[in-house]
């Protein structure tokens, strides 16, 4: 059965598994800063930003993707969630028991990513906040959109509130903010020696120790985000507007939000130009700011998206949605590729490129990633991670 056939079967719109494929695109280009640069020095500000191409490729990334993209795949666990409800009941199958199962398996694939790739890992933060969402089951659409506003109104709130404490202490103890910029730095001078030269052991103790170390900063600069966008994407299979991409929302969404979130996005990518650290004051306003434009513009690419859906199934927007079936499987492949071309055990080509080709290649793992899934479910009904996850999940149930 082909994957348009399978879709239509199931009673579910191409439009989720678009949203999917592009979140993982945006993933891929935010993610890989992580990997390619030490975090600790600032990231690409310790030298991946020397040309003006490189500068731009940064900016473009901050504006268009960095917070962005996450909450649109947190938009989509929250459709994922409503899904696997509405398989339970058809089934007559207890969903508490899977959904539980489902999060064990989250923290699985978390402790892998965390191991083996990527110390900034999203899956053990959407197991925590998975746990919470299993509150709001049986809460309306209604219920569910007017506690993901106050959540993301928390959010915002805290950056802003993080981003005053951190120019408080560059302006009344700046003798301490020196020596904590100082420690980070020599972190991350450490962290260059072990990804550019150390085994595949040393990078698996160096990622397990970052990842200690800022998981905590991690759930504050998104986890209530990521919490809210759970809850918008049961909201929208609640009121069937996930299911409708000619929806009035979606309509309003590109013509109104997109613009008024790039706008803000933009300028906060703009201040983030100016930072050399996490510790640094414009670092975390900039951050604050598309922090705020982030659910405007999130809501726009959904219905840029939503418009595209309506369009004629051509070979170009099939691909890309049956490849958004398997994101777990993409994950994971990106996050892999990046560690086989940056750390010193395979490549080594760590803190060696700029920002744009560094984004380059991104964007290069991220179609890679999202063709090996499409063409893998050619032949098979999901993706090979996807196979591991369900399995665990229903453990012989129907």
């Amino acid at each position: 059965m082909s994957y348009l056939q399978e879709t239509k079967n199931a009673g579910r719109h191409i439009f989720p598994d678009l949203a999917r494929a592009w979140a993982l695109i945006g993933i891929a280009m935010v993610n890989v800063g992580l990997i390619a640069w030490p975090g600790m020095k600032g990231g690409y500000a310790a030298g991946g930003l020397e040309t003006g191409v490189d500068q731009a490729a940064f900016f473009g990334v901050n504006a268009l993707f960095t917070m962005k993209s996450y909450t649109l795949f947190s938009f989509m666990f929250g459709v994922g969630f409503a899904y696997q409800m509405v398989s339970a009941e058809k089934a007559g199958a207890s969903f508490a028991g899977r959904y539980w199962r489902r999060i064990l398996g989250l923290f699985f694939f978390a402790a892998i990513n965390i191991t083996l790739f990527l110390q900034g890992d999203i899956l053990f933060v959407y197991g925590v906040l998975g746990s919470f969402l299993f509150l709001f089951r049986k809460a309306s659409a209604k219920v569910l959109i007017r506690w993901a506003i106050w959540l993301y109104v928390v959010q915002v709130i805290l950056l802003f509130l993080f981003t005053g404490f951190t120019a408080m202490g560059h302006a009344f103890d700046p003798d301490a903010m020196a020596q904590e910029m100082e420690r980070m730095s020599k972190l991350g001078a450490e962290a260059f020696i072990v990804y550019s030269e150390g085994t595949f052991a040393d990078t698996v103790v160096a990622r397990v120790t970052e990842w200690r170390d800022s998981v905590g900063f991690f759930f504050l600069i998104q986890g209530v985000g990521a919490m809210s966008f759970f809850l918008f994407g049961l909201a929208a299979v609640r009121n069937d507007t996930i299911a409708e991409p000619s929806a009035a929302f979606w309509r309003t969404s590109r013509r109104l939000y997109l613009p008024i979130g790039l706008a803000i996005s933009a300028a906060g990518a703009w201040v983030i130009m100016n930072a050399n650290s996490v510790m640094d004051t414009s670092m975390m306003f900039g951050l604050s700011l598309i922090a705020l434009g982030s659910p405007f513009a999130t809501a726009g690419y959904l219905g840029i998206l939503a418009k595209w859906a309506l369009a004629p199934d051509g070979p170009i927007k099939t691909f890309l949605a049956r490849g958004g079936t398997a994101s777990l499987t993409a994950y994971l492949l990106q996050n892999m590729v990046f560690g086989l071309i940056f750390y010193g055990y395979a490549l080594g080509l760590y803190a060696t490129l700029g920002a744009a080709s560094v984004i380059g290649i991104a964007i290069l793992v991220a179609l890679f990633s999202i063709a090996f899934t499409s063409l893998w479910r050619t032949i098979f009904k999901r993706g090979p991670l996807e196979y591991v996850l369900r399995g665990f999940t229903y453990l012989g149930a129907r």
